[in-house]
């Protein structure tokens, strides 16, 4: 059996260091020359640790199972995959990992739903790759009286919710499906319901976190307000497991609402409906969703669901929350607004089966699009501005896509000036990830010149660290480096994701 898992270990480790293929760094840090120069003995005896202190069926070095927890058909930035996968059960258990890892100089990557976009656990530098999924993923402590409940990072959002379900109450982040609280944490996710319930980061008490060193700290104590110290948990919220691996999260948690329902409605541009929601904001709706699809993709929906009746045309998908004298007026003044703004017929739902069939657009158009294109690979991108310079974003974006060869479309969290332009792609073909490459650099450019951001919910990751500079500024990035240079000195968490490269 040793003469098997010390083979099996040296191959992981030799993987590592001979597969170099895709990828796309221009310049190598000095941490990353630092890790590939460790040797191989390195990795060997963290893995006969790591054996020492986990179940033997809790450390892996299986190529399927490490390419599972290093690359994603999601992301186009697959960069390496990690020597070893580890399935720890509890905290103490991960801060034995980290140490080990800490005394190797070994990279430690931490994973959770593998939904993320922007090559968050791609693994360049080889490492630990931490699986949460397995065996932390479960309810610690819930406190139905204070609104809160502590969980493990490996719990998916919807599984969540549905325990939450019977209690009357829910927990109103909703990214892709799939995804898991760590990663959530992690990338301060959002989704649909963000323009009236906010961030992740709003969402979060406390974190209970493992430091490079092993350390364990808790961020701070369970009450809604503090103000004691350093807020320690919005430090690590969107930090992208480059300071330290989160083992629990305390999260609020909301009422269900009395009435929830949708509604619909088409307009002549985009334009025109992207105008309606500075209004919606002046008027005092607190809309609980609202999202703009444009004539593209609505083409695509009608051909993934024709049954649904919608129009080829820019349309605006809203939910309401709330009680329902609350969600009928607001359902009224909606109903004016999207007039006065050359909207077409204004359906909404009477009933859950309508909610549902009103919705189903906006839920399925991502799998609708790809019917835009044979063989097509979708690059999901993601920026936002201010609400007022949406329609000029999505009327520039318009423009530069109407220059190229592929297919665009694409859906926004209209009410928050959140932005996905969706590049349909062969990669077979030459050229076409070299277009889809370029569309992308132009949208981020063209939202940092509107005073908007690289992304609005999906993260930095490896993907757009190059150009975070270009947003927040050297004097800012420096100050993101100090900081992660004082909690992880050697490196190790995370390595080369979030920021820029230190020149």
């Amino acid at each position: 059996m040793g003469g098997l898992t010390s083979a099996a270990a040296l191959g992981a480790a030799n993987y590592f260091y001979n597969d170099k293929s895709n990828n796309n760094n221009n310049t190598v840090p000095q941490q990353a020359k630092r890790f590939e120069e460790q040797n191989k003995t390195a990795i060997q005896k963290a893995f006969y640790e790591l054996q020492e202190l986990l179940p033997a069926e809790h450390v892996t070095v299986d190529e399927e199972t490490l390419q599972l927890h290093g690359y994603s058909d999601n992301s186009y930035h697959n960069e390496g995959v990690p020597n070893i996968v580890v399935f720890p059960s509890n905290t103490e258990e991960v801060s034995h990992i980290v140490k080990i890892a800490n005394k190797w100089d070994i990279p430690i990557i931490a994973f959770s739903g593998g939904t993320s976009l922007e090559g968050h656990f791609t693994a360049p530098h080889g490492g630990i790759c931490i699986s949460f999924t397995e065996h932390m993923d479960q309810v610690v402590e819930f406190h139905p009286d204070d609104l809160d409940i502590v969980v493990q990072p490996g719990i998916q959002w919807e599984n969540l919710n549905a325990q939450l379900k019977e209690h009357g109450l829910f927990f109103p982040m909703d990214p892709g499906p799939g995804a898991c609280i760590g990663g959530m944490v992690g990338t301060n996710c959002s989704g649909t319901n963000a323009v009236r319930w906010g961030t992740m980061r709003e969402w979060v008490i406390n974190l209970t976190v493992v430091l490079p060193d092993g350390k364990i700290i808790k961020t701070r104590q369970r009450p809604r307000k503090t103000s004691a110290g350093y807020d320690l948990t919005r430090l690590f919220v969107g930090s992208e497991g480059t300071l330290g691996i989160v083992t629990e999260a305390t999260l609020k948690l909301a009422v269900r609402p009395e009435e929830e329902t949708v509604a619909v409605c088409d307009f002549p541009s985009v334009r025109d409906a992207a105008a309606v929601v500075p209004d919606l904001t002046r008027a005092g709706v607190q809309i609980g969703a609202v999202e703009l699809l444009d004539d593209q993709m609505m083409k695509a929906v009608r051909m993934a669901s024709p049954q649904l009746g919608y129009e080829e045309k820019p349309t605006l998908f809203f939910k309401f929350v709330g009680s329902k004298a609350q969600t009928e007026h607001e359902i009224k003044i909606v109903k004016d607004l999207v007039k006065k703004h050359k909207g077409g017929q204004f359906k909404y739902a009477s009933t859950q089966k309508e909610k549902d069939e009103l919705w189903e657009g906006r839920k399925t158009c991502l799998w609708s699009a790809t019917l835009l294109k044979e063989n097509a690979s979708i690059w999901t991108t993601d920026v936002v501005v201010p609400v007022s310079r949406l329609p000029e974003l999505i009327a520039e974006t318009k423009k530069d896509v109407s220059e190229s060869n592929l297919p665009c479309p694409f859906a926004g969290h209209a009410g928050d000036g959140n932005f996905h332009l969706f590049i349909l792609f062969d990669k077979n073909i030459p050229g076409e990830f070299e277009e889809a490459t370029r569309l992308n650099q132009n949208l981020i450019e063209r939202a940092i010149k509107m005073e908007g951001s690289i992304t609005g919910e999906h993260g930095v990751g490896f993907g757009k660290k190059k150009y975070l500079r270009a947003e927040l500024g050297d004097n800012t990035i420096d100050l993101m480096w100090t900081i992660k240079n004082a909690i992880d000195p050697k490196g190790i968490m995370n390595p080369g994701k979030v920021l820029p490269d230190q020149e």
